[in-house]
């Protein structure tokens, strides 16, 4: 997803990469043999790097967050956006700041937001790990999009790493720089804020199918303690998927635990097991805490009392809706009762259910393959037969399950088994490689293998296509998303004196371009930003915070407007401030 470039670039690309996709199918059977010199040249170059697992897995986090870094000037850190981001910005605030959770504001009405619980305590309605991740990097570095990077590169080079468990070395080597070009460059997960929890869940994904064929192997203290590290932030960001991953590793790790030839001795086992279990355990317990600092109760998981408080669709196919609540303010009805209930009701019908569920396998093929990475799924018959990453389909299938039984997709749902789709499409590339047509076994038509490396080729040509067509002069917008709130946000942080904004929205205004966010400490916020609930209440919010100086924010003028507030004293020190103009 190009979320620096226009809706009609991404279209372009997209026809560009199905077009040369079909172009490298027929070049591979009119031209089999095509730059063999020059390929097999460049594969002999790089395998003395895959024969050195740690250097590998190295090289690839390095890379991704070299480029990423390096193509800054035309894909910039991105600002916070939709709900998500905003969410779970509050939690790294809370975290930076030392809490867990704050109290409910005053008049808390006016701070409502899509994606934060207000009662019994105001705080992200999103499990924690996350959150956590960028409130380090908020600490440490000031600016928690750097979170982003450092997961973007854990997790490109734990599928690297994962991989070598699974498959050849340079295979391996292969999948972990298919991820950097694929997904650590240009999908949202590293391009908004929220996306980068999705990077944390394929890190931790990777982590336990990585360390679960090592410890079966040798039975190592490092691999369990790896092991249950990714258990334990797949349990703290994403502990439904995260629960499908690890029910067939819990099968396969108890029946080896029981009566594996590799074990180690019962009482030798216990005692590497000690360290691992006990760090599963303290992150369990450390969940429950944090549900009983924020809902009252270690057993009330969070999402629960922000969806009971706002949510009809219920999260699962077979669950009813939920009666309407009364919404205080009409935009956050219309994202509930409207946006969300097009995709529950169609997946609770006996008629859209199919296309529902066909519509997520798409939508998640598209995302992890595109089309370039579509042609070894030919290959699909072999690689299900295949011992060697049996396992790994057994995981996807697990996946698929749980998906056909969830409400709602997004890309990100699929992120614990990211590791588990690149093995399994790598594998189809193996057998894909070596495949001849009418089953030539002379060697003289090497239709697969050329199949093979042009698309991998293509898949460095689309990378570059890309970054040409979001340079200055070729379509790129030069207004990030989110950049008018910022922009505005930054005006009114230069201004002397604390600031109150109410934010105005006319009655067609996108629900997911919600204004209304704040820090979470708000009465020591420069700026906060309030519902426009209409001239008394407005007047009750001002009389709680004497000292600040009331805007009226309008997001739908053209271009949206930041006026002093009509029932505000009148102030020399400020006139109006416009998007994209100086206060």
């Amino acid at each position: 997803m190009l979320l620096s470039s226009p809706p009609e670039n991404r279209t372009t690309l997209l026809l560009a990469e199905g077009e040369l996709t079909a172009i490298a199918v027929a070049l591979s059977f009119l031209l089999p043999r095509l730059a063999s010199g020059w390929f097999a040249r460049i594969e002999h170059f790089l395998m003395p790097l895959a024969r050195k697992p740690v250097l590998a897995v190295v090289s690839v986090g390095l890379s991704v967050l070299l480029l990423r870094a390096a193509i800054l000037p035309l894909f910039p850190a991105p600002l916070p956006v939709v709900p998500n981001d905003f969410s779970f910005l509050l939690a790294a605030d809370t975290f930076a700041h030392g809490r867990l959770t704050n109290p409910t504001p005053a008049l808390w009405t006016h701070f409502e937001s899509i994606d934060i619980t207000v009662e019994p305590t105001y705080m992200s309605m999103f499990f924690p790990g996350w959150g956590l991740a960028l409130a380090a990097a908020q600490a440490i570095f000031g600016y928690p999009w750097i979170a982003n990077l450092c997961a973007d590169a854990l997790m490109c080079g734990a599928i690297c790493w994962m991989l070598q468990a699974w498959l050849p070395p340079g295979w391996a080597l292969l999948g972990g720089f298919l991820a950097v070009l694929r997904i650590g460059l240009f999908t949202y997960w590293i391009n908004t804020i929220a996306g980068g929890n999705a990077l944390l869940d394929a890190f931790s994904g990777a982590l336990v199918l990585g360390a679960l064929p090592r410890l079966m192997k040798t039975g190592r203290f490092r691999y369990g303690l790896l092991l249950a590290l990714g258990i334990s932030m797949l349990a703290l960001a994403r502990p439904y998927e995260g629960l499908l991953l690890c029910l067939p590793v819990a099968v396969v790790l108890g029946r080896w635990a029981w009566k594996g030839k590799s074990r180690p001795q019962p009482g030798v086992l216990l005692r590497r097991a000690a360290i691992p279990l006990a760090l599963l355990f303290g992150a369990l317990a450390w969940l429950g805490y944090y549900d009983y600092r924020n809902f009252g109760s270690p057993s009330t998981l969070p999402y629960t009392v922000d969806r009971a408080e706002y949510g009809i669709a219920s999260n699962f196919a077979w669950q009813s809706p939920r009666p309407e609540p009364h919404y205080r303010h009409a935009l956050m009805g219309r994202y509930y009762a409207e946006n969300e209930l097009i995709h529950f009701d169609a997946i609770h019908s006996y008629s859209g259910y199919l296309p529902s569920v066909l519509g997520k396998v798409q939508l998640g093929t598209a995302f992890l393959a595109g089309f370039l990475l579509l042609p070894p799924l030919i290959m699909s018959r072999r690689v299900l037969l295949d011992r060697r990453v049996r396992f790994l389909a057994i995981c996807v299938a697990m996946l698929g399950v749980g998906l056909m039984t969830e409400s709602f997709f997004i890309p990100h749902y699929l992120a614990p088994f990211t590791a588990a789709c690149y093995g399994l499409g790598l594998q189809a590339m193996r057998h894909l490689r070596v495949w001849q047509p009418g089953g030539l076994a002379s060697g003289k038509s090497p239709v697969g293998l050329t199949m093979v490396r042009l698309i991998i080729s293509l898949c460095v040509v689309m990378t570059v296509a890309q970054l040409v067509t979001a340079m200055p002069g070729l379509g790129a917008v030069p207004d990030q998303p989110g950049s008018v709130r910022a922009k505005i946000a930054a005006d009114l942080e230069k201004l002397p004196g604390d600031q109150l904004v109410f934010v105005h929205y006319l009655p067609n205004h996108d629900p997911t371009d919600d204004w209304i966010y704040n820090r979470a400490d708000i009465a020591s916020a420069k700026v906060i930003w309030a519902w426009d609930m209409g001239a008394a209440a407005n007047l009750e919010l001002m009389h709680s915070y004497p000292d600040r100086k009331a805007w009226l924010a309008e997001p739908d003028a053209t271009p949206a407007t930041l006026l002093p507030y009509p029932l505000a004293a009148p102030s020399a020190a400020v006139g109006s401030c416009r998007a994209g103009s100086g206060s």
